[in-house]
């Protein structure tokens, strides 16, 4: 299967009761299967007149206890960022998925790794956070949806898939697994129509007191720290005796395997770590590394994004180079591996 059309197979698999999208490149065959097969189970699929309006629909979808979704593409998903801030102040669970273009701008339809600070930083207003997953194969686009609801009703929060155009549309064996969603109790919250039997539920990320406002906020705070505790995924390769390291993430990390069969078969002990989750952040694995490795190279398709964690990680401890491209063009395993080795000449000249 594509990887858009397993994502939306994995959707339908989790218990997506409904699914709220606008059509963009790449990924438009999200709702395409969706709004093909999930009739078939009885369950919702809209296409909205616009991104923002398919964030407020899942907001409604979402407030009403219901496994609620929607997908777009790097501008697309910039239009939802008012939205995705009112459903994290909301506390409301929802999976998002952004299949990650070239940018900055309207940009264009190649892969691109543009939106890490958007989307790991909180692209809209206020102190909030998302669990953001990266996947790096059609399966992990499809493994991810299940995770991705779980995690998103474990927190009371939005959760966020980020891929990328090649992913989207490349083409893998996928295994579905059995698959039961776990038993929410949503009763305290969701707007289900009022019985006698409790007071009402009410959903608003608006407080106009600003001692009540603070309380509010250091209860999400609270539950970030909780996922930053909890929550960490990264995935490691040929670690063990490694002199240099690659960080990557997503499609990077893909090609970045190859770069390092390069390398290693020249002599050159090299290793990769590849976020699994963009937030929370592997910061502890990587400053343990830092202990070991001489140097660390971040590399993704974008012009230095990602970098700026591996930095906060590692404090001072190596040096950490940056190497990226841009505009929808994608680096080879050969570049790459000329790359790492500019790399360790230049840090045995220091």
């Amino acid at each position: 299967m594509k990887g858009n059309e397993a994502l939306a197979e994995a959707a339908i698999q989790a218990g997506c009761d409904a699914y709220f999208g606008y059509p963009i490149t790449p990924q438009s065959e999200v709702l395409e299967y969706l709004a093909r097969e999930m009739p078939k189970h009885d369950r919702i699929v809209l296409q909205a007149e616009s991104e923002v309006a398919s964030i407020n629909m899942v907001y409604g979808a979402a407030g009403a206890g219901f496994r609620a979704m929607t997908s777009s593409s790097s501008p697309g998903f910039s239009l939802m960022q008012e939205g995705i801030s009112y459903l994290a102040g909301a506390e409301l669970p929802c999976l998002l998925v952004n299949v990650n273009r070239a940018g900055p701008g309207l940009g264009g339809i190649q892969p691109g790794q543009g939106d890490y600070f958007q989307s790991v930083k909180g692209g809209g207003h206020g102190d909030y956070r998302m669990i953001v997953l990266a996947p790096a194969s059609v399966q992990e686009m499809a493994d991810f949806v299940f995770l991705g609801f779980d995690l998103a009703d474990k927190y009371r929060n939005p959760v966020l898939i980020l891929s990328d155009g090649a992913i989207g549309q490349m083409m893998e064996k996928v295994e579905f697994k059995p698959y039961t969603a776990p038993v929410v109790d949503k009763s305290s919250w969701a707007t289900t129509g009022k019985p006698t039997s409790r007071e009402r539920n009410y959903i608003t990320s608006l407080f106009i007191k600003p001692e009540v406002l603070e309380q509010h906020n250091l209860k999400l705070v609270a539950k970030f720290n909780l996922m930053r505790e909890q929550e960490v995924r990264w995935e490691e390769l040929h670690t063990k005796d490694a002199e240099y390291l690659l960080v990557a993430y997503g499609l990077s990390a893909r090609i970045c395997q190859k770069a390092i069969d390069i390398a290693r078969a020249k002599g050159i002990k090299v290793g990769l770590l590849r976020p699994i989750s963009l937030f929370p952040y592997p910061y502890k694995r990587l400053e343990e590394l830092a202990s070991q490795v001489k140097a660390m190279m971040s590399v993704e398709l974008n012009s230095g994004q990602m970098v700026d964690d591996v930095k906060l990680a590692v404090k001072g401890k190596v040096p950490v180079e940056f190497f990226g491209k841009l505009g929808g063009l994608i680096f080879t395993p050969e570049e790459i591996e000329e790359q790492l080795e500019l790399l360790m000449t230049t840090h045995h000249a220091n």
